[in-house]
């Protein structure tokens, strides 16, 4: 288990390289946040495709993509066989993939298509408490996309869907877990207003593919995802406290968020 310090340095290592080598993030990304999800990575240093052709999903991951999102929010069938085509295409490519199971366990089609993606190594599964529970068979209440349980309550199933997967698992709410089933780090940076505007927590895995594109590990990469967000919704609140500006402060806080701020800012529970 890595010190504070050097959980610290590990965030501030993914940052710097993120910014040094401006990965590629292709994102098949659910159609209310790409906006945001593209402006976010900009913002962080990265470069965002947006796309959903299964034939153009492969041609940009040929092209020299540093890591693929693929979220569920608003996906149709077409859209989940692009995906199945994307991921497949990833795995021969040796290109790190998020899983982001927006809604999983609420609604069929994604419940079905999230199931058969798990078993496909993903390197980081991001989802809130509910969608984390319902990934790992464990029944869970949800009101549309948002979760009805704590982070906290989810840790046991991340832990068992971790070991089952091979990825890490980012579990987000009030307190963030990253997780690889043994290991386990909680993060207590962010801000409530952050769940006030839609698209963070879906940006959050676009965030995390980024960091896998420039970490050494996937749970590496989950925590530098849950402290760099944290931080830049903590930063965006003191100068916007409203959900509109909030949105706007959020990505100008990414853009200016340096290694001191994680020095000074980042906040880790002991387990």
């Amino acid at each position: 288990m890595l010190s504070s310090t050097d959980l610290v340095q590990a965030v501030t290592a993914d940052l710097g390289k993120i910014r040094e080598t401006a990965p590629l993030v292709l994102s098949l990304t659910n159609s209310v946040v790409q906006p945001l999800t593209a402006n976010l990575l900009l913002a962080i240093g990265a470069v965002p495709a947006m796309l959903n052709d299964a034939e153009e999903a492969v041609d940009m991951l040929r092209s020299g993509t540093g890591a693929l999102l693929v979220n569920l929010g608003t996906v149709t069938r077409e859209q989940g066989a692009a995906m199945q085509t994307a991921v497949r295409e990833a795995n021969r490519l040796n290109i790190p993939w998020v899983l982001d199971p927006v809604a999983v366990g609420a609604l069929s089609l994604r419940t079905r298509l999230a199931g058969q993606l798990k078993e496909q190594s993903p390197r980081i599964i991001r989802g809130n408490a509910s969608e984390i529970m319902a990934l790992a068979g464990y029944s869970s209440v949800t009101k549309g996309p948002e979760s009805t349980s704590s982070s906290a309550d989810a840790l046991h199933a991340a832990r068992e869907l971790a070991l089952h997967t091979g990825a890490a698992v980012l579990v987000t709410g009030r307190t963030d877990y990253s997780t690889d089933g043994r290991q386990v780090t909680a993060t207590e940076n962010g801000h409530a207003m952050m769940s006030r505007v839609t698209g963070v927590g879906c940006s959050m895995g676009a965030l995390s593919a980024a960091c896998a594109a420039v970490s050494p590990t996937p749970l590496q990469a989950a925590v530098s995802t849950a402290v760099l967000m944290g931080i830049a919704g903590e930063m965006a609140f003191e100068q916007s406290p409203s959900p509109g500006s909030f949105a706007v402060s959020l990505l100008d806080s990414l853009y200016a968020l340096s290694p001191e701020d994680v020095v000074r800012r980042a906040r880790f529970l002991s387990l």
